[in-house]
């Protein structure tokens, strides 16, 4: 892992939109997506929107938003004066930075391609785009729609509408191997410009993945095999000077996703739609917020209330700290001591970080921040359980 030396010192505050609906399910996802086969009314939608935008900005005025995210389900299939509506909502709320980025996550079919140049003048200055493979056998065992062609053509198109582009990649796939997964990402580099989403595949609870597995219909790559691509990621990645700044996300220095550091570095966000989560800070603390997840109860419970939150909690200290220690030392740059002693009210047990770093998991930077070491990454969760003990 490379150190960064461009953090920086406010977070940010970042403003998340989930758009829960998608046109099939994929087997491996757990996200809050739906399938709908009558059409969405996105009037209605787009009102229910608005008002959370409007709720939410009465708990954090004085803030200046300087990143917004369209998350999904799949955001590329609302309507692009949907997202201008959406993102005009945002300006009348907050101040918006200069140069703020607006992301949007869609998916490389044609159809949706097509958008672009719609989304862009909409206000969508970056894309973040779900390839995942790049050869149409494995996208076909995905349950992706589109073909590899139509998704390096997407990312063309991408590249020729907006300044800044990425695109993910799933590895850790049934039968890969080390050698077919270098080729995958130096073609994948040749195409990326700065930044490449690169994630393990995992099979998550209550997904179709889960179920073929447990009825040994899918055989996915043991531990051994999962550490070799792994290990072929970080070289190959570092060789092109795309280096992991997170544990599965690659950029030159400057062009992480800005949104995303927000949260990994503890910042203060809010989340509308569907399902949608949010962490803001107040004068009593930092509170927990989350949404409806079901989108039609979702909508109906916002035209009643003029929001949707199931859950606005305080956190306590302890819950603090945790998730500081989760999210931020997923970063290259690793986190402060004395972030975590002023958040918590302790310190890291000196022994520990003792031990961690004796066994060669952990690591003081120049700057006295404390990181995981290329060595601890792929044993993150571990890492991360024994500093938080």
């Amino acid at each position: 892992m490379a150190s960064r030396t461009h953090i920086a010192a406010d977070p940010g505050f970042g403003i998340y939109v989930h758009w829960p609906f998608c046109l099939s399910k994929c087997p491996y996802c757990d996200f809050n997506s739906h399938v709908r086969a009558s059409p969405i009314d996105e009037e209605r939608y787009l009102a229910a929107y608005k008002a959370e935008l409007a709720h939410r900005a009465g708990l954090t005025k004085g803030r200046t938003v300087s990143s917004v995210f369209f998350g999904g389900g799949t955001p590329s299939l609302m309507r692009e004066k949907t997202v201008a509506s959406i993102l005009d909502a945002i300006a009348g709320h907050w101040p918006i930075a200069p140069h703020a980025e607006i992301t949007l996550e869609a998916n490389p079919t044609s159809v949706e391609a097509n958008r672009f140049r719609g989304l862009r003048a909409a206000g969508v200055n970056r894309v973040s785009l779900g390839v995942q493979a790049l050869n149409d056998a494995d996208l076909k065992a995905l349950g992706r729609a589109h073909s590899a062609a139509e998704a390096m053509a997407a990312v063309g198109l991408a590249a020729s509408v907006f300044e800044r582009y990425s695109f993910d990649l799933i590895y850790a796939r049934p039968g890969q191997t080390a050698k077919d997964w270098r080729r995958e990402l130096q073609a994948a580099i040749s195409r990326a410009k700065d930044h490449l989403s690169l994630y393990q595949l995992t099979i998550e609870p209550d997904t179709m993945f889960e179920r073929l597995r447990d009825s040994g219909k899918l055989a996915i790559p043991d531990a051994d095999r999962a550490r070799e691509l792994w290990d072929a990621t970080q070289e190959e990645m570092s060789r092109a000077g795309l280096p992991a700044y997170e544990i599965s996300n690659h950029a030159r220095p400057g062009a992480e996703s800005r949104h995303n550091l927000i949260y990994w570095r503890y910042g203060e966000y809010v989340g509308v739609g569907p399902g949608a989560h949010g962490r803001i800070l107040t004068p009593k603390g930092r509170r927990a917020q989350a949404t409806e997840r079901h989108p039609e109860m979702w909508l109906t419970v916002v035209e009643t209330d003029g929001h949707a939150l199931v859950e606005d909690e305080d956190l306590t200290k302890d819950e603090q700290a945790d998730e500081f220690l989760l999210m931020g030392l997923r970063l290259a740059e690793g986190i402060e001591p004395t972030r975590f002693q002023a958040m918590s009210g302790r310190c890291l047990d000196p022994s520990r970080v003792a031990s961690l770093i004796a066994e060669g998991m952990v690591e003081h930077a120049p700057d006295g921040r404390i990181r995981v070491s290329a060595e601890g990454f792929p044993l993150l969760d571990a890492v991360v359980a024994d500093l938080a003990a």
